[in-house]
């Protein structure tokens, strides 16, 4: 690489950094409107009736991305107009239990696209000194790893969707038992739903916990249940809120219900246990016939081999 090329890189880079900070020093110094308004509308009651909700987060932000947010912001911003899909981002986020808005989500995916970029970027710069002609080819690959990034940090988002599920599915026998026990001894749905979170911990124990709290706020029970059954991912769990909103507004009886929904949910589980064992015979043999029996035959053949050549 030529002098003149390596003081204009040099050059661009610090002229960068220049700029960006004293961008991001200009904006610090202006206060944004929902800053300013914010005090004023906080109290104001909202289209529902109660307060307004806060136009920014109350949880505090650590200080890199107090620095960047302007940056993240914008890129959020194009991720979402290139993918798109916020409703389906809500959603999954809901159903894997995160404690974040579409908002944050697309920042964290630039964030990783940032990361994957560098990655990237580090092994394509010493690349690229050595071999200028190739900058072009080496600049591609560094917007593909990004690009890769932000499309692992979805997919990391659906695994952990899935995941919990398959937890909340794994625990659903045990919780509906002991509802259908203490509903069988004689309490009512909120009180035996009450005792049962008390106790239980998980994805599932964590909806119901969520369900429990609506319900002593002031939400019916029904209305409860049914939003456990719109937000969740697994027609067991709606089946099992949609019965227990049905038993409170109808007076049904529950437990055999529970029960019955308990014994179907450990056979489905049984059976899926089988397929999946079935699925992966093949593979269970991989190690018998490419380790396994190839040690046994050269143990037997070896000695053998040996004794012949001492024959010889």
């Amino acid at each position: 690489m030529s002098p003149a090329f390596g003081g204009a890189l040099l050059g661009a880079v610090f002229g960068l950094a220049l700029w960006r900070t004293a961008g991001l020093v200009m904006g610090a110094r202006r206060t944004s409107i929902p800053l300013r308004v914010l005090p004023y509308i906080r109290d104001l009651p909202g289209p529902g009736g109660g307060a307004g909700r806060p136009l920014l987060s109350n949880r505090p932000l650590p200080t890199w991305r107090a620095l960047l947010e302007p940056l993240l912001g914008r890129g959020a911003a194009v991720v979402e107009r290139i993918l798109g899909g916020s409703s389906s981002i809500e959603r999954r986020l809901v159903r894997a239990g995160l404690d974040l808005t579409v908002h944050d989500f697309r920042v964290s995916q630039v964030v990783w696209g940032l990361i994957g970029f560098a990655a990237a970027a580090v092994p394509a710069a010493l690349v690229a000194l050595d071999a200028p002609d190739r900058t072009v080819p080496l600049v591609v690959f560094c917007l593909a790893a990004g690009v890769l990034g932000v499309l692992l940090r979805e997919n990391r988002l659906s695994a952990a969707m899935v995941a919990r599920e398959r937890q909340m599915l794994q625990e659903f026998p045990a919780v509906a038992g002991l509802l259908a026990l203490a509903v069988a001894a004689g309490e009512g749905p909120a009180a035996a739903l009450a005792r049962v979170v008390a106790r239980a911990h998980g994805a599932l124990a964590t909806e119901l916990r969520a369900v429990l709290a609506a319900v002593q706020t002031g939400v019916p029970v029904t209305t409860a249940f049914d939003d456990l059954a719109g937000r969740t991912g697994l027609p067991v769990v709606a089946r099992f809120a949609e019965s227990i909103a049905i038993a409170v507004e109808r007076g049904t009886p529950l437990a055999d219900v529970l029960h019955a929904q308990a014994g179907d949910v450990r056979e489905a589980g049984r059976r899926a246990l089988i397929e999946t064992g079935a699925r992966k015979e093949v593979l269970m043999m991989v190690p018998v016939v490419f380790l396994v029996m190839p040690t046994v035959v050269v143990f037997a053949f070896f000695p053998g081999l040996i004794g012949l050549r001492m024959v010889v």
